[in-house]
Formats: structure tokens, C-alpha cells, sequence
């Protein structure tokens, strides 16, 4: 890759969508947090858990992403695995985020919502106040566990609704469809949560369809196998619901094969709102820069592709409009500043 596009991509002021924060979790975090609280890892060392970190589809990689849940107990240990992920950010110039949280990972563990909330919101108000950094919280239900647990999980939820956007649905796709969770969804709106979900990684096109049509999201978090159905791309152009796409993640968990042929150019091309993201940076080789980094080199995308990437970020945030826009009017400038002269 051009030096140049390297330093455009640094640079350019970012919103990162989709992430999850149990799996910003890296490996030499996990092992410190382990040694203070004295859990014991199925793994030697830090090099021997990295080799583990070779997938062959998303429960390979769940199976070892629920290992590294178990070392989290207390406030502290959930503000430094939140705050070890607000330092990346501010390595890689991203303005805001909208992070991910697995509540049942860790309630179901007899660690309390109120103790993974208040450790995480600690990290947030300080990266707030540090960096400038903004932030939304995401709750996901674990969707290969009951539709009554994510009941539980909102009613958990509710004395710190405050502090959460959004829903969200994650986990095994596969024989965990979102209708199965039509009723939790109607009774998070109901408490003002808004509505999003992971659909099309492994699940077919008729799950997107599902997601849009019983949970009805605002925001699609993978969405690759929407390319399968025309008529569905159509209805998510026609409602203007963008996609939160996850390149090397992608490629880790066999969703593609190799990055030249990932869809997101052809996403862009039928005129699809796409978003870069890295969704567990630390299982799946790179941050959000790197993404961006690896698409570009793989898909022979340019500054102006970037930019479209980065400005579909902001503009389908959930962030209030003033503050939208206000992102928006700094990284347009950047844009007109930086780009003529590279």
C-alpha cells in the first residue's frame, strides 16, 4: 500500500459501529486480569492462547471468546479491558464508537449487570473527558440461549436503561433465527431501546429479511449474504439501513475466503450505505485502521472510497443530529484539505 493512503487512513477521523467489547480482550490483558484474580487460563502462556486463535467458522472462535469472559468479576477488570480498547481508539483518530456488550456472558457467571455496566462506564466517561471520544452502549442478547434469559437481561437492564442505546442480537447464527426473539425485541423499544442485530454472517438472507421485517432494526451488523437476494437489497436501499461490515473478521471465521473477493466493493457499487468495523479486533488481527488498511490493498480502494466508508459510519450513527452533523462538517474539511494534495 501507498505510504500515502497508509497516513490518509491514520488520519481520517473515524466512527467505528460494530464492536464488541469482550473482544477487544488481548491476550496479555487477559492473562494479568487472570493472575489477579487468580484464575487459572486453559493456556500456558500468552504465545500459546495466540496460536489458539485459528478458526474454522464463528463457534471455533466463540468457543474461545467465552473462555476469555470467565477472567472478567469485578468493576476494575471491565474499565481496563474498556479503557485498553479507548487507548486503541485514540492511537487511530476514531471520534466515536458504538460498543457491543455481552451482559449475559457474564451474569450467567453470578457477576452482576450492575457491576459490567459501571466498570465499562467508567472507561467511557473517562475517555469522554481524556480524549474527546464519544461513545453509545449496544446491549446484544446471546441468541444461542433462550428467548426467557433475554427477557431476564432487559429486566436486568432497566435501572441503567440510561446508559444504553441500543439492543442488539449476536452470537451462533446458525439455528438461532431472529424470530426467535420477535417478543424481547417489541419490549425492548417499548423501553426506548433501539433495535439492531447481527444477521447474514452465516445466516442466510432470509434472516436479514427476519431482522427487518419482526425485530425491525435500524441498522444491519454483518449483512453479506444480503447480495444472495435482489429484492432485499432493494428494501435496504430503498430504507436506507446501512451495514455494519466486518473485513477481517470475514476473513478469519471463513465467511470469505480471501479478501480480494470480499463484497464490500460490490456493496458500494449497488449503492448499499456500508461501514467498516472490527468487531473482535483482538481475535481476528486488527483494529479498525487495519481493516481499512487490508480492504484498500485487497479491493484497490482509494482516498475517496475511504471517505465514503468513513462518512457512512457518522452519518448512520446513533448519535443525536447536531452532533452527527458536527462530525460530519469535521471530516469533511479533513477530507477537502488532505485529499487534493496527496
Amino acid at each position: 500500500m501507498k505510504q500515502k493512503l497508509q497516513t490518509f487512513i491514520q488520519n481520517i477521523p473515524k466512527a467505528e459501529l460494530h464492536l464488541h467489547i469482550e473482544g477487544t480482550f488481548e491476550p496479555e490483558l487477559m492473562f494479568a486480569i487472570a493472575q489477579r484474580n487468580k484464575i487459572d487460563l486453559p493456556y500456558k502462556s500468552v504465545e500459546e492462547l495466540k496460536k489458539a486463535y485459528q478458526f474454522s467458522c464463528l463457534q471455533d472462535f466463540l468457543d474461545i471468546y467465552y473462555t476469555g469472559t470467565n477472567v472478567l468479576l469485578k468493576e476494575e477488570d471491565f474499565y481496563d479491558l474498556t479503557m485498553a480498547y479507548f487507548e486503541k481508539c485514540h492511537e487511530q483518530n476514531i471520534r466515536h464508537t458504538e460498543i457491543m456488550f455481552d451482559p449475559q456472558s457474564h451474569t450467567d457467571r453470578g457477576v452482576s449487570f450492575e457491576t459490567v455496566i459501571k466498570g465499562i462506564n467508567q472507561a467511557r466517561n473517562e475517555a469522554q473527558s481524556k480524549y474527546g471520544i464519544s461513545s453509545l452502549l449496544i446491549m446484544s442478547y446471546l441468541r444461542h440461549l433462550s428467548e426467557e434469559s433475554a427477557f431476564e437481561t432487559l429486566k436486568q437492564s432497566l435501572p441503567f436503561k440510561e446508559h444504553i442505546k441500543a439492543v442488539g442480537l449476536d452470537s451462533s447464527e446458525k439455528d438461532n433465527p431472529p424470530s426467535k426473539f420477535e417478543r424481547v425485541f417489541q419490549a425492548s423499544v417499548q423501553e426506548g431501546y433501539v433495535p439492531l442485530a447481527h444477521a447474514g454472517e452465516e445466516g442466510s438472507s432470509e434472516y436479514i429479511w427476519e431482522a427487518l421485517k419482526l425485530l425491525k432494526i435500524h441498522r444491519i451488523d454483518h449483512g453479506n449474504r444480503c447480495l444472495e437476494d435482489r429484492n432485499l437489497i432493494d428494501y435496504i436501499i430503498q430504507n436506507d439501513i446501512a451495514l455494519t461490515v466486518c473485513p477481517l473478521s470475514n476473513l478469519e471465521l471463513k465467511v470469505v475466503t480471501d479478501l480480494k473477493q470480499h463484497p464490500i466493493r460490490q456493496m458500494l457499487n449497488l449503492g448499499l450505505k456500508v461501514t467498516v468495523n472490527s468487531d473482535d479486533p483482538a481475535y481476528f488481527g486488527g483494529q479498525l485502521n487495519k481493516n481499512f488498511e487490508a480492504i484498500a490493498e485487497n479491493l484497490n480502494l482509494g482516498e475517496s472510497d475511504i471517505y465514503e466508508l468513513v462518512r457512512n459510519s457518522f452519518q448512520y450513527s446513533l448519535l443525536p443530529e447536531t452532533e452527527k452533523q458536527k462530525h460530519l462538517k469535521d471530516l469533511e474539511n479533513f477530507y477537502q484539505k488532505n485529499f487534493f494534495f496527496l
